[in-house]
C-alpha cells in the first residue's frame, strides 16, 4: 500500500531539497521549481501566483504545491485554475513532476489524482493535461487518473505533447 501524499505549499525548510529536485530534473530536460533567483524570491513569486496577483505577462492564477510523503517531499504540482493560449496547446491545468528516488510508487497517480480534485473544488469540470509523446510514463498515470487523449501536437524543435481531457465523470 502507498503512503497517504499530501500537498502543501513550500517553505523556507524546504529550500535544499527542492533545488536538488531541481537540478535531477534539469538533465531531464524539466524545470521543477518554475522559478529562478533567491529563495525568498521564488517563495514571493508562488504566493503572489497563488493570489493571482502582480502576475508577469503569459502567468495565470496557479497554485504551486509540494507532495509530501510521511513529512518528506518526493515531487510537486503546478495546478492552473485557467488556461491561456499556451496552457491550452500545450501546458494544460496541471503540471506534476516526481523526484527520480520516488518514482514508481504510485506517487504520481496520487499528485494528479490530488490536483483534479482540487481544479473541481474550484469549478473546473474539465481538466487539461499534458506529456511528452516520449513520456510513456506519464501518459499512463494521466490514463489511470481518466484522461483521455485528445490529439498529439507538435511543440517546434522539442518532443510532441500529448493532451489528454480528465471530464468530470472521470477518476
Amino acid at each position: 500500500m502507498t503512503a497517504e501524499l499530501l500537498l502543501r505549499a513550500p517553505n523556507r525548510d524546504d529550500e535544499a531539497i527542492l533545488r536538488q529536485f531541481h537540478e535531477q530534473l534539469r538533465a531531464e530536460d524539466f524545470s521543477f521549481l518554475l522559478a529562478e533567483g533567491s529563495w525568498d524570491d521564488i517563495l514571493s513569486m508562488i504566493a503572489r501566483e497563488a493570489r493571482g496577483v502582480d502576475l508577469p505577462p503569459g502567468r495565470v492564477r496557479a497554485d504551486f504545491l509540494i507532495a509530501e510523503v510521511s513529512g518528506r517531499p518526493v515531487g510537486r504540482t503546478s495546478i492552473r485554475y485557467e488556461l491561456n493560449d499556451f496552457l491550452f496547446e500545450f501546458g494544460g491545468h496541471v503540471g506534476y513532476a516526481v523526484a527520480p528516488e520516488f518514482r514508481r510508487r504510485g506517487y504520481a497517480r496520487q499528485i494528479l489524482a490530488r490536483s483534479v480534485e482540487r481544479l473541481r473544488a474550484a469549478g473546473v469540470t474539465d481538466v487539461l493535461v499534458t506529456c511528452d509523446e516520449t513520456n510513456t510514463a506519464s501518459a499512463r498515470v494521466i490514463e489511470q487518473c481518466g484522461g483521455v487523449l485528445d490529439d498529439v501536437r507538435e511543440v517546434g524543435d522539442g518532443p510532441a505533447k500529448r493532451r489528454y481531457w480528465i471530464g468530470e465523470d472521470s477518476g
